[in-house]
């Protein structure tokens, strides 16, 4: 796994998180409710209008929910993540002085906010050591063959890759698994044949052995 992480730093040094945040904490929180199924592309495309119209964490805490409902329809669930996102708003800026907690139990107290969303936070705001546990973190993972593959469990695939990663890089390496998700271990059809890491991945060293 460190041989991983390490190659996966040299394919993306730079592991920007994929959503458009700014460096404000309070967009990162909206954009991780936003996210839930649904792309980050998506998510950025409708936080551009909705930050022009809610351009302050107090705006969005105050606004009216169907105000909030118009914009985010096309992200998909769209009533429930509204009601998330003006009430955890509302929770940050009234009663945590705007400012995003650094502690994992105090963020899990946020309406919408699961452990998720937690670690990115951490991870990204604070630099905490953090798993994010993603699809394309939990489908990778098991690809390499940290646990059986096709286990779609977040909470055990944090527990399990926060003890094989150094805390350090655990944040970038979630991002890093992003867009190597992206570009080549994709859910359907993934590029084996071309992928800088595939001596190194269980899924493909079994497949070699199959067709042996």
């Amino acid at each position: 796994m460190a041989r991983i992480v390490s190659l996966l730093k040299d394919i993306y040094p730079e592991a920007l998180c994929s959503l458009e945040y700014g460096g404000e904490g309070w967009k990162l929180l909206i954009m991780g409710r936003l996210s839930a199924q649904c792309t980050d592309e998506r998510v950025n495309i409708v936080c551009r209008e909705l930050f022009k119209k809610f351009p302050t964490l107090k705006s969005i805490a105050d606004a009216q929910y169907e105000d909030i409902e118009e914009m985010i329809k096309s992200c998909g669930l769209y009533r429930m993540k509204a009601k998330n996102i003006k009430d955890a708003s509302a929770r940050l800026y009234y009663e945590y002085n705007s400012i995003i907690p650094d502690d994992m139990d105090e963020l899990l107290k946020f309406e919408g906010v699961g452990r998720k969303i937690a670690n990115l936070l951490l991870g990204d705001l604070y630099k905490k050591p953090a798993i994010v546990a993603d699809t394309h973190c939990m489908r990778i993972c098991g690809r390499f063959g940290m646990y059986k593959e096709g286990k779609k469990n977040p909470l055990f695939t944090e527990k399990t890759m926060s003890q094989i990663i150094d805390p350090s890089e655990q944040s970038d390496f979630c991002h890093r698994m992003v867009l190597f998700g992206r570009e080549f271990c994709t859910a359907q059809s993934p590029k084996c044949s071309i992928c800088p890491l595939s001596e190194l991945c269980q899924h493909n060293l079994n497949n070699k052995a199959k067709k042996a």
